[in-house]
């Protein structure tokens, strides 16, 4: 197998949701949820949290969580990955993939984490990303949401916060789940010499029209192969998001302390 790293950048900084990545009324932080659905893939040999931030330093240590410290000036998260990963490699660290899980993702599926690795077995796969089925309508025409196309082989032809494709004049109703574009999740794997190319590239057109960072390496000629994921996980961008994390983690560890009992009182 590929020998893959997963670097998990966190900065402290969010506009939307302040500290987000500190936010610990689960018991544990919120980077420390992804970091531990990341390890629990089973897919790295290493998972490291890469972060600005002396308090999330700090937080990952009492964890046991690895950490590098990186530069507060990061424009995006492939540009703290690509500064975590320099300072791995230059202290003697070494991977066949090195793969981008944002800090903000803790219900990723482990085994989808496993499935975007897995997709390096093949040695033409620079770069690697997930996505899952689109749900509604709604989701489709929702620009929060980012879409993707791919071609037959599953490569992505396109990225787009837009409703893609477009129904054309004339064409009849399609339902969101048999529409040919996907719910797009920022998970991306990279072999090492891709990330430093795609760190090192300025801002596109196509990026800064939508705001995706994915775009620039599409237009700079880079191929993103698109593996499919159990499920599109809730990322946590706002308080609301947080707010119902926590009320799901909530059930499911009541759920599962029930099961546990119930087995106890059995065993008895």
């Amino acid at each position: 197998m590929t020998r893959a790293i997963a670097i998990v950048p966190a900065r402290l900084a969010s506009t939307r949701l302040p500290q987000k990545m500190l936010l610990a009324e689960t018991g544990s932080c919120l980077f420390e949820h992804t970091a531990r659905a990341v390890a629990a893939s089973g897919a790295f040999e290493r998972v490291v949290v890469a972060t600005d931030s002396a308090d999330i330093v700090a937080a990952a240590d009492a964890a046991g969580i690895e950490s590098v410290t990186t530069s507060p000036d990061h424009k995006s998260g492939t540009d703290r990955v690509a500064e975590a990963w320099r300072k791995l490699s230059a202290a003697g660290e070494r991977a066949g993939v090195v793969v981008n899980v944002q800090g903000d993702e803790p219900e990723l599926d482990p085994k989808d984490l496993a499935r975007v690795v897995a997709v390096f077995a093949d040695t033409d796969v620079a770069i690697a990303t997930l996505a899952a089925p689109l749900s509604s309508d709604e989701e489709w025409k929702n620009p929060a949401v980012v879409k993707v196309v791919c071609d037959a082989r599953g490569v992505a032809l396109y990225f787009s916060r837009a409703a893609i494709p477009g129904r054309g004049h004339g064409a009849p109703p399609i339902a969101a789940r048999d529409l040919p574009a996907q719910r797009h999740i920022g998970v991306y794997a990279f072999t090492p010499a891709t990330l430093a190319r795609c760190a090192a590239l300025p801002p596109s057109r196509l990026e800064q029209a939508e705001s995706l960072e994915q775009l620039r390496w599409l237009e700079a000629g880079e191929r993103i192969h698109v593996a499919q994921a159990s499920r599109a996980p809730v990322g946590i961008d706002t308080r609301a998001d947080y707010d119902g994390f926590v009320a799901r983690w909530r059930a499911a560890e009541r759920k599962t302390g029930t099961a546990t009992t119930a087995r106890g009182a059995r065993s008895g």
